[in-house]
């Protein structure tokens, strides 16, 4: 079975710099932003490593990074992974992440029907949110293609690459749009931009339709479907996505936005009362 996954995106996370965590709030400890960098910066990076490549990466004193993965390996956040001392997250973190998807009613019952409408449309399905200002994969199930797509649970990418972004983002003004998106962000994996007010127009077209339609932004293969779900107030507090192929048939794609549409609006915690267009 051949599979096709979207592009190496992780360098493009978003984690503190050392200029941010030096920079912060005095009211806060500079021990506990250093952790939150390494914690940050393992998220990012997705796999183990050596404690003085982390020091390197970070710009941070060797002695300093040393300490602080002391303290989070005794009490269970990271875990010496190998025989070359590299660290990884240790399982505590694992027990609290089970924790808040079993509490987490949104994320609860999202996993259930992303998996639910991957096994029904054959497509890749996702729950996405924001998180540090980047489109995060909160739950991903592959779809049955023999030509699969698949993409990373966790994985940050930034917000003009994706569907959901457009959508997520109409929940904020234009000034705040400004200042969650940097230039980079507008730099597509294969070089291309994207014009800001290009950028803006397309959120305002995502509010006023009530779905989205991307096509080979990430990659040139997919295209990207998503629909909101709300929460109490009415905010979008997260998508449901479907991945497919670029050449999907117009007939087809717009079955599967019909579908998508009435399961983002039965995941809502309240709905915002209007139907949305099917392009």
């Amino acid at each position: 079975m051949q599979e096709a996954t979207l592009p190496e995106l992780r360098a493009r996370a978003s984690v503190p710099s050392t200029e941010e965590a030096q920079n912060a709030p005095a009211s806060r400890e500079k021990g506990l932003d250093r952790a939150v960098q390494i914690l940050d910066f393992l998220h990012a990076h997705q796999r183990p490593i050596a404690i003085g490549d982390l020091a390197k990466q970070l710009g941070a004193p060797r002695s300093t990074i040393y300490t602080l993965v002391k303290s989070l390996t005794a009490v269970g956040f990271v875990e010496t992974v190998g025989e070359d001392g590299r660290i990884f997250f240790g399982k505590k973190l694992y027990l609290y992440g089970m924790d808040y998807m079993r509490e987490n009613d949104l994320v609860r019952r999202g996993r259930e029907e992303v998996d639910r409408l991957s096994r029904e449309t054959g497509e890749t399905a996702e729950l996405c949110m924001l998180q540090n200002g980047r489109y995060t994969i909160i739950h991903m199930c592959p779809g049955a293609r023999p030509f699969r797509i698949s993409s990373a649970v966790g994985l940050q990418i930034p917000l003009p690459w994706t569907a959901s972004g457009r959508l997520l983002l109409s929940n904020f003004s234009t000034a705040d749009i400004d200042s969650m998106v940097s230039d980079d962000d507008l730099v597509l994996p294969d070089g291309r931009r994207i014009k800001r007010e290009t950028f803006k127009a397309s959120i305002a077209d995502a509010r006023r339709l009530g779905h989205c339609i991307t096509s080979g932004l990430v990659d040139a293969f997919t295209m990207c479907l998503a629909a909101p779900v709300y929460d109490a107030g009415g905010a979008i507090a997260a998508t449901l996505c479907l991945v497919v192929p670029i050449d999907t048939p117009s007939s087809v794609r717009s079955e599967l936005l019909t579908v998508l549409l009435e399961r983002a609006g039965k995941l809502s915690i309240r709905s915002n009362g209007e139907k949305s267009r099917i392009s």
